[in-house]
């Protein structure tokens, strides 16, 4: 069992429904300025970036100083309209802004990205922004993995363990930082998986159930933050500070693309711009989590520029067994990537 930070609301409030329609219309993450934190001379990744909440994520890192960005993007065209979006304005000395190639969907593009990574001088902030939200139920031709967990969980977990490495801090320094964009649904999830044995191989197999989109993009959150709470008793936060942030329920963010011209995408729709929040507000609190606090957000979660609980199965004891046996299934998962060596490698 995770032993529980002193929060003002309980796992099971946080993860109410009264909650969630109460921070996406009257909380109020506060913006960052340029005074607040230096960045000149850092370098960040953030993936997913030429469109919504990694874009906005993107240009308000650039507003605080960031001296190089690195646009992690499927699509390079529009990486390079990104590019000279958030060039737009600026004194092209201020910053350097590159776009690289970054499929999420191939363990072949994120193992090329990495290795591209190693070359970098020092890599202080990387941002995993890039998700799916599947409307309908699929799966990865390659691994065989139902797309939302293969993209929202297992390839973010491989990019994120290859780049722990680049990121190690220098004896002495700030704590470089990496974060795990997260959500609301990782609490709201049902994780009927959470009973088979594998845990992963149940994503293997066509839904019993019907289709349940929202479900399965909660359950796929949920397994990053089941990840992550072990994650960080691998790491020391002063080699690499590891958090998770959640922007809330953003319009504009392109998330749920997938059902656009559907009847269900419609109604997402609608019920996001009515509900959601600009995007350049939702990504506050993912910049608050790359730029903000010390090392106590390691292995946190951040909401609205504060530490907020997680979902509250991370919290229990069932929980806690869940989360060992899913770290070693994650571990077998990935191990053509040696990934438990460069995770292991960076204890102090």
């Amino acid at each position: 069992m995770v032993s529980l930070p002193q929060f003002d609301l309980a796992p099971e409030k946080e993860a109410s429904v009264s909650q969630f329609f109460y921070r996406q219309f009257f909380a109020n993450t506060p913006a960052l300025d340029q005074d607040y934190t230096r960045l000149k001379g850092k370098t960040a990744i953030v993936t997913g970036s030429n469109t919504g909440l990694g874009l906005e994520v993107s240009r308000q890192l650039l507003d605080l100083g960031l001296s190089r960005l690195i646009l992690a993007v499927r699509n390079s065209t529009k990486g390079e309209i990104a590019s000279k979006s958030l060039s737009s304005g600026r004194e092209h000395s201020s910053c350097e802004i590159e776009v690289w190639d970054l499929d999420l969907s191939s363990y072949e593009s994120i193992i090329k990205f990495a290795e591209r990574a190693k070359a970098l001088e020092s890599l202080n902030i990387v941002v995993l922004n890039a998700g799916v939200f599947k409307a309908n139920e699929g799966y990865n031709p390659i691994t065989r993995f139902e797309e939302d967990v293969q993209i929202n969980y297992l390839s973010n977990v491989l990019l994120a363990s290859l780049l722990l490495p680049v990121m190690r801090t220098p004896l002495g320094a700030h704590p470089n930082r990496l974060v795990f964009v997260s959500s609301d649904t990782a609490g709201w999830a049902k994780f009927n998986e959470k009973e088979s044995r594998p845990i992963l191989d149940a994503f293997k197999q066509q839904n019993a159930r019907k289709w349940d989109m929202q479900e399965r993009y909660g359950t796929s959150k949920l397994l990053c933050q089941l990840f992550l709470t072990e994650l960080v008793k691998h790491i020391p936060a002063s080699v690499v500070t590891v958090t998770a942030a959640n922007p809330g329920l953003c319009y504009g963010s392109e998330l749920g693309r997938e059902g656009s011209g559907t009847v269900l995408g419609f109604i997402v729709d609608t019920v996001t711009r009515f509900v959601g929040k600009p995007c350049d507000v939702g990504a506050r609190s993912i910049t608050h989590a790359a730029v903000s606090f010390g090392e106590e957000v390691h292995g946190q979660y951040v909401e609205d520029g504060r530490i907020r609980p997680k979902a509250p199965l991370v919290y229990s004891s069932e929980g806690g067994v869940i989360i060992k046996e899913l770290w070693e299934e994650t571990m077998t998962e990935l191990a053509f990537a040696n990934v438990r060596q460069s995770i292991e490698a960076l204890k102090e």
